[in-house]
């Protein structure tokens, strides 16, 4: 598909058009988002506090509490990604505060995440843009004409363990401690690192000199790598599926990559709460300034969209597999139908 045509989809509207159409859920309530904030932030308090009351007396058992605990810092980060996107408040001032504030819980300095993924948004699915932002894929021609120890490297770093358990903990711990790469956008996303990290380290020992650093770790540590590996999955899945769309300029647009490239990741209604909706990812691509909030609304009065790209989680767990991009067959396959071709 040329940048100049665009699709029509079920229901007979272009995918251009969406983005109009779209521009209609776009209008946040200010006093929702104060809501969500504060059903999100109250209960992730609690949690935590609970589970630090469950060690002090010996019930060990309430560590079970870091499980939700981390699923309350998870959906605390998709109200930080509405504060990147200018759309929990659709107050700028607002939102940024709000966004830098929620990173020192997530250890996810704002603006540093904030342009990185403003260049994600900007050139998903583009094959000539890969890179910043997004989960590193190559093409089956690319992954052929790796040494040995490249293919070894590219295979070790698609494997489950890495992606979804050291990929997380050295993301959130180490690499957005320092915002390498950002060099050339201004002095504001390591001034915002650096700020994020004093804050970090504030927070942190004081929680130390209150309840002790055996404590603190043994609570704090398991919720923050939990729910990073559980956003490192989300991100995945959004747009690592058999049915993703990847191409190179002028073939690529903007509209077509936004809701062909990520994926409706039909979830059950209680992990769709608790992540914020972003499971609706195809049409927070396309429009990206609607609040998380109203993304149910549109699916509710545009039901064609709902098929679009949908996995449902029991599916999502065989997208982990695929790794590379076919550019002939145009869809992702695994390893072991990359050796099958000719």
């Amino acid at each position: 598909m040329s940048a100049t045509t665009s699709a029509v989809l079920p229901g007979g509207v272009t995918e251009k058009a969406w983005l109009k159409i779209l521009s209609g859920y776009r209008k946040p309530t200010v006093s929702r988002s104060f809501y969500e904030l504060a059903v999100t932030f109250i209960p992730f308090a609690l949690l935590w506090a609970a589970a630090w009351l469950a060690i002090h007396f010996g019930y060990w058992i309430g560590m079970v509490l870091v499980i939700p605990a981390a699923g309350f810092l998870l959906r605390l980060f998709m109200l930080q990604h509405d504060c990147g996107h200018g759309s929990l408040f659709g107050r700028r001032r607002w939102d940024d505060w709000t966004g830098r504030a929620i990173g020192v819980l997530t250890l996810t300095p704002y603006d540093y995440w904030r342009r990185a993924h403003a260049e994600h948004h900007a050139s998903a699915g583009n094959l000539d843009e890969r890179g910043v932002g997004d989960i590193t894929t190559l093409t089956v021609a690319e992954y052929r004409a790796l040494t040995r120890r490249g293919k070894l490297g590219y295979r070790l770093y698609r494997h489950p363990f890495v992606m979804f358990g050291i990929g997380p903990a050295f993301l959130f711990l180490f690499k957005q401690r320092l915002p390498f790469g950002m060099m050339r956008t201004g002095a504001l996303p390591w001034l915002s690192t650096m700020l994020t990290n004093l804050a970090v380290a504030v927070l942190a020992a004081l929680l130390i000199w209150a309840i002790g650093v055996v404590p603190f770790l043994l609570v704090h540590l398991p919720i923050v790598l939990l729910a990073g590996s559980a956003g490192v999955w989300l991100f995945y899945v959004q747009h690592q599926f058999e049915e993703t769309h990847w191409s190179k300029p002028p073939e690529w647009s903007f509209p077509h990559a936004a809701m062909h490239g990520a994926s409706h990741y039909d979830l059950p209604r209680p992990l769709r709460w608790i992540t914020g909706n972003i499971g609706m990812h195809h049409v927070h691509h396309l429009s990206s300034k609607v609040p998380f909030y109203r993304l149910p609304e549109v699916l509710r009065d545009h039901p064609e969209l709902a098929d679009l790209g949908r996995i449902t989680l029991r599916e999502s767990f065989s997208c982990v597999k695929l790794i590379l991009w076919d550019e002939t067959s145009q869809r992702l396959i695994s390893l072991k139908d990359a050796k099958m071709l000719p």
